[in-house]
């Protein structure tokens, strides 16, 4: 999943990208994004893989993106093919390097981005008025009717500054706006960058999901051994926890996603779902040819298999769950897939 940085000029924005992916390459100067998938460190996967004495581990992961700046105003267009948007969030002084509006106020940039998801997505509803108005005149299509009476309910919202977010769509409107890519509906992360005695922020500007880093000094601990960056945050008065698993629950939270494991005698493995996905959905994340063939899951908490050390010893105990097709994944489930093909 693709977690894109976004935020204002000077914001730390970059400074969060490297404390997030151990990076220490600056810029180049030119308009290019940069990329870097992260495996997310789940304590949960080393503890199957020990119990089932495979050698293999393949973690799940996030990409992060360090978005280039625009051509003009906050937004770069690439932030639309991300899953969600982090938006750094300045709450440190710095001389050197001054807010450009004069003053540091996490609340207030936070909507000042907040408008300009809403009026892009804005242009882009009004842009598709203009071809979709002709093509219902031609073929009067019900699904281009549909679209149109989605796209009017949305244009309603935006209009009232409100982001698409907060409005309860159901599974037909997200189908029908799917491609549109809208930056307002997007899973939205606060990402606090404080320095190191700024004080502590108790809520996220705007509500929703939240974290609070140092991004310059969490940049700087990536280089050092484990045991001594933990050393440094007690030392700091910091969480024990590093910025990149402090974002990863934060992104859970904002993606909606659980995790489920697989394992054999070779490796085991970690995938996201979204949350309420079913087990027929997760046989076809592992293979379409699960999915097509799908018999039944053989399902257990990951601590059972991981004490067990294989699915068989729990099957012989009767300790495994027989699941059908609509059975939803639940965090932490650790699955075998029959299937006929």
């Amino acid at each position: 999943m693709e977690i894109a940085l976004v935020g204002l000029p000077f914001s730390g924005k970059t400074t969060l990208f490297n404390a997030l992916t151990g990076s220490f390459s600056p810029p180049d100067g030119r308009r290019q994004n940069r990329a870097a998938a992260v495996p997310i460190d789940d304590p949960r996967l080393s503890a199957i893989a020990e119990g089932v004495g495979a050698p293999k581990v393949h973690r799940a992961a996030f990409t992060f993106v360090d978005l280039a700046p625009p051509s003009k105003g906050y937004v770069n267009p690439d932030a639309r093919t991300a899953d969600a948007l982090a938006h750094t969030l300045r709450a440190f002084e710095n001389d050197a390097a001054p807010h450009i509006a004069g003053s540091i106020d996490p609340k207030r940039d936070a909507q000042t981005l907040e408008d300009e998801f809403v009026l892009a997505d804005l242009q882009i509803i009004e842009n598709r008025f203009v071809s979709l108005k002709r093509e219902i005149q031609v073929k009067k299509d019900p699904e281009q009717l549909k679209e149109r009476d989605v796209l009017l309910r949305f244009q309603e919202a935006l209009e009232a500054g409100r982001p698409l977010r907060e409005l309860k769509t159901s599974a037909e409107e997200e189908r029908l706006t799917r491609g549109f890519q809208f930056l307002s509906m997007k899973p939205l992360i606060a990402v606090i960058n404080a320095g190191e005695e700024a004080e502590r922020q108790a809520d996220a500007p705007g509500g929703g999901v939240c974290v609070e880093v140092c991004a310059e000094l969490e940049a700087e601990l990536t280089q050092l051994p484990e045991e001594e960056a933990l050393a440094f945050r007690v030392d700091l008065g910091l969480p024990e926890e590093s910025a990149m698993k402090r974002l990863t629950e934060a992104a859970y939270e904002a993606l909606e996603v659980c995790a489920f494991f697989t394992a054999n005698e070779e490796e085991t493995r970690m995938r996201l779902l979204p949350r309420g996905a079913t087990a027929l959905e997760a046989a076809e994340s592992v293979h379409t040819d699960m999915a097509k063939g799908f018999i039944r899951a053989e399902t257990c908490r990951w601590d059972e298999l991981a004490e067990a050390g294989s699915f068989s010893k729990l099957r012989s105990s009767g300790k495994l769950r027989l699941e059908g097709k609509e059975y939803v994944v639940q965090d932490g489930d650790a699955m075998l897939f029959r299937f006929s093909v």
